[in-house]
Order: structure tokens, then C-alpha cells, then sequence
């Protein structure tokens, strides 16, 4: 594809479902970026295969959840097996009830992510320049120039802004010189995709196999017998390149203790498993997102969903800058945001991970006496499984140290930095039920004022965001109601009293007060989150 163009505000390097995000997410507030990728075309192969709540509430808001949902499966639970003995059975059918309007793990690979969004382009006049690769980046204070190269020629691009979105071999990482840092685990392992004849798996659920030496997942796929198989290769196949799925059926036997027939294999391959991270997320005029910026092991499905929200933190942030709508200041509580998160999820999943694949006495001995035991009682309990729930599913990240979030409210349970609950209500103006997220699915802050005001002070505050941040920040109110008590509770708010809370573009908290004072909230958006009036 030829380039008409000679420079462009956003280049985005690499089109799998970070930088994919990233587009759509510009594209959102009218941003126009150009993106690009080594590969010939979306791929058809990719190890990421759940969506968890969190990713699936960024769809909702973008209106494309419903295809998502549709065309994948919903997680009913989770067996464990050791020795091919079930050991342990935990539900997942609808076990974040109430916390979000999608309440499981969905099971729906990369590659229909990619499609989704490369959809979203589609029907916003932006391609994707497939065969294109990056050659050199230069940067200054002002904006960077890139070199890229494809079958058609070399061209030479100025960009405003440069995001590297383009995975684990980063060339936009490697051109400015990040330490990625880190270790390869020190096992193979392979991948199994394929239609199975396996009677004796419970389709709808994960099912968990753990031996002294190994361990196999087989996670069920939306497509009818299909599952995709995950486990450490055997020792006795050492650093061999040219393993062949046939080979496996013996030692999947062995862990099972079962019959495993692959019916029709549609991809199989062997690899290894990293753990890294950049650091630094950013520098100067260049970002790194997704597996860019940090990778880590598949424990809890979390990879491609961290790489999704990393592109909704940056997408706002970068467009509003180029939209000079927000200060460019903005843009350094991206890496703020985002390194604590990355940095946590790398310890939790390399803790979870080395217990699985561990061969030490201990280990074994915890695993063969202790760990379903453990997983059986605390399953028992409705507090650890929200509390489960709630992490694998992302909601519960918060950004309560940002300096981009104001919290002047004497609120404890629901602070500026965290996540807008997911709260239904019945909306008084229009009379119709909806939620709190539905409330701020139009691009840019929402303003949600809770309690009783008079007609002249809702006049006033239209006024004011009508002059000074007309397309910026939206405006809801919710006065007292025996309808809406939950949303008061939630909030801490006194149906007699006020509370205001503006919500930033990612659905996170910006700014929560117990007062709805105009010149505080004017003084938030100007001051802390940089809003231009």
C-alpha cells in the first residue's frame, strides 16, 4: 500500500489488539492515525484466548460488545485434575454478578479480537498498512521521523506522536533503547489447537490437568468440540524445533488418564514463555503498549487484556492532546498508571506460574496434599470469590495514587482513581432503567452530580459546561429516589446532601467531592486533569 501522506499527528506500530485498541480508540475522538505492521494480514494464530469484564465494559462503551459476546463462550467453571483424579471443581457461572454487566470469563481468541477491531477501522475509513516494517526513528522535543519500508518503496514520515504497539521483538522498543528486562522461563511448551473427541472433558469448563512433572489446560472454544490445549513439553524432547502434535497424544494420555483423539488439528506449535518488562513506558515523543512494553506469563488469561487497556489509559490522553483540547502534561500519567499495574501482574502471574511447573519436593507434596484442598475450602466462600473475580477480570485496578484524580470526598469505599462502579438506576428525566456506564459511553469526562438541587443551579451548571467545556465533559443528575437508594449507598451519599463526581473518559474517577461547587470542579479540570476551558 502507498503512503499519500508525509506526515501524520499518530503513528501506531504493529496492528495485533493493543495498537488495534489504540486505533479505534483515536478514531473515537476523531483522531486520525495511520497504523502499521510487519505481518501480511491479521493473524489467524494466537496463544491469547479469554476476554475478562473489564476489556468487554471498553467494548460495550465502543458498541461492538454484542458481536463479541455472541460469537464466544462463556467459562462455566474450572476443573483440576492431579494424577487424572478431579480434585477439584470451582464454578465461574455468573460469579461477578452484580459488579458488571458481563459476569464471567469469555473465551474468544486474539484473532477475533484483531477482526473486531480491524471492523471498528473499517467502518471508519482507517487501514491498516499490512508488509510494512520500521526501519529508523529519530526523535526531538517537537515530534519524530521514521523510516518505513515496504514492497511498494521506502517513505520517510514525520509523526507527532509514535506508539509502539508491536509485541515482545519491539522495534520501536529496541530504536530507543528501553532495557527490557527480565527472564525466559526455563520449560517449552507447546500449543494445541484442534476439534477433539473427548467425552470425558466437561466442554464448557477448564480443564486442569497437573502430573509430578507437568501440566496441561485444555480450555473449551466457542466453535462445537473445539478446545485449545496448553502445556509444558516433555523434558525427553529437549530444544527439538521439529516436534510433531502426534507425538503428544501419548504423554496427554499419560497426564489425562484418558482417550484424547484430535479429530482435526488446526494449529499446533511449541514455545517459550517470557517474563519482562520495559523500563520505561515512555520516552519523549514515543510510548510502548501491550506486549511492548511488558510480557508475562498466560496464568489468569490477563496479557491481551493489559495490552487493551493500556491503548483505552493512552487513547484519550493522546487524543485530546492533539486535539489541544487537554494539556500535553497529561500524557505523563500514562506511564504512572500503567507501570505499577504491569509491574504487579508480572509478580502475581510469576508466583502463580512457578507454583504449577515447580518440581521440588515441597512443591509436589503442596500440590498433591494441599492446593485443591485449599482452592475447594475458599471456593466455599462468596468474599474470596468476588475477591477472585475481581482481579482476574481487571475492575478492581485502581489509580488512587494518580496525580490526574482529586478525591475531596470523605467517601472510604469508593474513591477518585478507581474503576466507576457498575450500578443500575432508573434515570428520572428520560424514565428508563439504565447504568452508571451506560451514563458515560460518549467520548470525553462525565459529570454526575447526586442529590437535591434546585432548577436554577442545574441551569447554572449547564451554563457552565456549555460555555467552557461543550464536547469536553457530559452532564448527568441523579436526584433522591427510592429507585436509586443502591447509587446513593454505593457513593456514601445522603439523599439530603450533594455529591459530585466526574468521571474520566476511561470510566475511571477523576474527581469526587460532597459538594457540587462549580468553581471546584472547574478548578479540577483546568488545574489537575489539564482540560483546556
Amino acid at each position: 500500500m502507498v503512503f499519500t501522506t508525509q506526515h501524520t499527528h499518530v503513528l501506531i506500530v504493529g496492528a495485533g489488539p493493543s495498537g488495534l485498541m489504540m486505533a479505534a480508540q483515536l478514531l473515537r475522538y476523531g483522531v486520525q492515525p495511520i497504523i502499521i505492521d510487519s505481518k501480511a494480514g491479521p493473524t489467524n494464530h494466537s496463544k491469547a484466548l479469554a476476554v475478562q469484564a473489564r476489556s468487554l465494559e471498553i467494548y460495550r462503551q465502543m458498541g461492538v460488545v454484542d458481536k463479541a459476546v455472541n460469537n464466544g463462550k462463556k467459562a462455566q467453571g474450572a476443573i483440576f485434575n492431579h494424577n487424572g483424579v478431579e480434585e477439584a471443581t470451582l464454578s465461574l457461572h455468573n460469579i461477578g454478578e452484580g459488579l458488571t454487566p458481563f459476569p464471567y470469563i469469555l473465551m474468544y481468541e486474539q484473532s477475533k479480537n484483531e477482526r473486531l477491531l480491524l471492523d471498528y477501522l473499517t467502518l471508519n475509513c482507517c487501514p491498516v498498512y499490512w508488509n510494512t516494517t520500521l526501519t529508523s526513528l529519530q526523535q526531538n522535543a517537537d515530534g519524530a521521523t521514521v523510516q518505513l519500508q515496504n514492497a511498494e518503496g521506502e517513505y520517510t514520515l514525520t509523526c507527532d506522536w509514535v506508539v509502539g504497539a508491536d509485541g515482545a521483538h519491539s522495534s520501536v522498543r529496541k530504536q530507543l533503547q528501553i532495557p527490557f528486562k527480565g527472564d525466559t522461563y526455563a520449560h517449552s511448551f507447546y500449543l494445541i489447537d484442534a476439534k477433539l473427541n473427548a467425552s470425558s472433558l466437561t466442554e464448557d469448563h477448564l480443564n486442569m490437568f497437573l502430573g509430578e512433572k507437568s501440566f496441561t489446560a485444555f480450555f473449551p472454544m466457542p466453535e462445537q468440540d473445539s478446545c485449545r490445549i496448553i502445556g509444558n513439553l516433555p523434558e525427553e524432547f529437549g530444544e527439538r524445533e521439529d516436534v510433531q502434535v502426534e507425538e503428544m497424544l501419548p504423554y496427554l494420555n499419560a497426564i489425562t488418564k484418558r482417550t484424547i483423539t484430535l479429530m482435526q488439528t488446526n494449529w499446533f506449535t511449541t514455545y517459550k514463555l517470557h517474563h519482562r518488562m520495559a523500563d520505561n513506558f515512555r520516552v519523549q515523543r514515543c510510548f510502548l503498549i501491550g506486549d511492548a512494553a511488558h510480557i508475562h506469563s498466560p496464568v489468569g488469561g490477563q496479557g491481551m487484556n493489559t495490552g487493551l487497556q493500556d491503548a483505552y489509559n493512552l487513547a484519550w490522553k493522546l487524543a485530546g492532546v492533539v486535539n489541544g483540547q487537554i494539556k500535553p502534561t497529561i500524557l505523563d500519567s500514562y506511564a504512572a498508571e500503567r507501570m505499577p499495574v504491569a509491574k504487579e501482574l508480572l509478580n502475581t502471574t510469576d508466583a502463580a506460574f512457578n507454583v504449577i511447573m515447580s518440581t521440588k519436593w515441597y512443591a509436589k507434596l503442596f500440590k498433591k496434599w494441599l492446593l485443591f484442598r485449599i482452592l475447594g475450602f475458599a471456593w466455599k466462600s462468596g468474599n474470596i470469590r468476588t475477591a477472585f473475580f475481581k482481579r482476574v477480570s481487571q475492575i478492581d485496578i485502581n489509580y488512587r495514587d494518580s496525580n490526574i484524580n482529586l478525591h475531596l470526598s470523605k467517601s472510604t469505599k469508593v474513591k477518585a482513581g478507581d474503576r466507576l462502579p457498575y450500578l443500575k438506576l432508573f434515570d428520572e428525566k428520560q424514565h428508563v432503567e439504565t447504568d452508571l456506564h451506560e451514563w458515560c459511553s460518549k467520548p470525553g469526562f462525565t459529570l454526575i452530580i447526586l442529590g437535591k438541587f434546585d432548577e436554577l443551579f442545574l441551569f447554572t451548571m449547564a451554563k457552565w459546561i456549555t460555555q467552557k467545556y461543550a464536547g469536553k465533559l457530559n452532564f448527568f443528575y441523579l436526584p433522591p429516589s427510592g429507585k436509586n437508594l443502591e447509587v446513593f449507598e454505593t457513593f456514601e451519599a445522603n439523599p439530603h446532601q450533594q455529591k459530585a463526581i466526574i468521571v474520566r473518559p476511561d470510566m475511571y474517577i477523576g474527581y469526587m467531592n460532597d459538594v457540587a461547587d462549580i468553581g471546584m470542579m472547574d478548578s479540577y479540570l483546568q488545574n489537575v486533569a489539564g482540560v483546556s476551558g
